[in-house]
């Protein structure tokens, strides 16, 4: 594994259920400080001059987090985590209080059953078989981020956006409010993940039908060096979200993926797909959401040496069904390095290039480099290097 690599609920629970972590009822005070440089150029619109910044959370969000557990007796326990997350470079707080994770749940032989605002269980999976884990330029969601409600409204030229954040990437939904998971028990390194969430991106609305709702289910095969998984994913968008009258779509995403660690080298692989499907569209404001589809693949690998590692992927995507303005296919090559200063700070450096196919002189899709926070407006090459220190 590098230090990117973000841990999925299943594990996170799986810890935390184990009582490794806890071996008696405490409260632990961790978290994350990421800061570098970035150069990003090549941007999709030729008016667009190359970009220069001092970036936090360039490899991993910056956050400050607390987490807890108490013995219940008979193997039962209850226990509790709370992320924060925070730009360094500005002080500026990262979102909402608590936006990276906060939830509550019970735990024993029978599983582990939380509820509140967790990482998506198909965003921990994925990022756990990208190299990069879904961190610095060589993210594998640049080739996956344009597909937002925000990226529609805009194209349709609504201004009556009422989704709190617009611009969530509905390929790969990372977090998920109001929600409820249950992990099985492990078996011989298999166990089950699944999650429900009444409004995954923001407070539920007034009425049931008026919300996003998020189903997901994830069995996972974890031993050794092998990790197997499938995750399938819904989500359903009612006219209240997507700020149109008479119009709803649903959202199905499944993914198959696998990683091996031969020692010298981990390998990891995913196949994903992504596909929209327009009910009442009265409206017809929306009139080519409906058949979009999105496939993604990614092959990526990690060759640690001592205390350095090196980094590469390549991913790519490709929509079909909508009109020019997204269809087309998108590349990302990616190579990365990072040298392990201790066992808690590590220096990292990263280049992405994507390619964005074109019709007419135009991009027809507006895929660019991004990071673990930062989207990055269009820039189509970028490099990193920074400094990340755990505690």
């Amino acid at each position: 594994m590098t230090q990117f690599k973000k841990t999925s609920i299943a594990l996170a629970v799986a810890a935390l259920a184990s009582g490794a972590a806890f071996a008696q009822s405490n409260v632990t005070i961790y978290g994350t400080v990421d800061i570098g440089f970035s150069k990003l150029n090549k941007n999709w619109d030729s008016g667009v001059k190359s970009q220069t910044a001092i970036d936090a959370g360039q490899s991993a969000d910056s956050l400050i987090g607390f987490k807890g557990v108490e013995d219940l007796g008979n193997g039962n326990k209850a226990l509790f985590v709370l992320e924060a997350g925070f730009q360094n470079d500005t002080g500026a707080q990262n979102g909402d209080f608590l936006a990276e994770q906060a939830f509550l749940g019970l735990t024993g032989s029978w599983g582990t059953a939380i509820a509140g605002r967790l990482v998506a269980p198909r965003h921990g999976f994925l990022s756990a078989l990208d190299p990069f884990g879904a961190g610095t330029v060589g993210s594998y969601r640049n080739v996956m981020g344009d597909v937002s409600v925000g990226a529609y409204q805009t194209a349709a030229g609504i201004n009556n956006v009422t989704l709190v954040d617009s611009n969530v990437p509905l390929a790969d939904v990372d977090r998920v409010s109001n929600a409820v998971a249950y992990v099985s028990p492990t078996f011989s390194g298999f166990n089950v993940t699944a999650a429900y969430a009444t409004n995954g991106l923001e407070q539920e609305l007034m009425g049931k039908d008026n919300n996003a709702k998020v189903y997901t289910i994830l069995p996972r095969y974890t031993n050794g060096p092998l990790d197997v998984g499938v995750v399938y994913q819904q989500v359903k968008l009612n006219e209240a979200v997507l700020g149109v009258d008479d119009t709803d779509v649903k959202l199905k995403q499944w993914a198959v993926g696998a990683s091996y660690d031969f020692g010298a080298a981990k390998v990891s692989a995913f196949y994903d797909t992504f596909k929209i499907a327009a009910g009442n569209t009265a409206n017809t404001v929306y009139p080519d959401l409906d058949g979009l589809k999105m496939k993604t693949w990614l092959l990526g690998v990690s060759v640690p040496f001592g205390k350095n590692a090196v980094q590469a992927s390549y991913a790519q995507s490709k929509v079909t069904g909508v009109d020019d303005l997204f269809e087309g296919k998108t590349r990302q090559y990616a190579l990365g390095y990072t040298y392990s200063l201790s066992k808690r700070t590590n220096f990292y450096a990263a280049y992405a290039r994507v390619k964005n196919d074109k019709s007419d002189g135009e991009y027809t899709r507006f895929n660019s480099v991004g990071d673990a926070t930062n989207a990055n407006a269009g820039y189509q090459q970028g490099f990193q290097f920074g400094l990340k220190h755990d505690f």
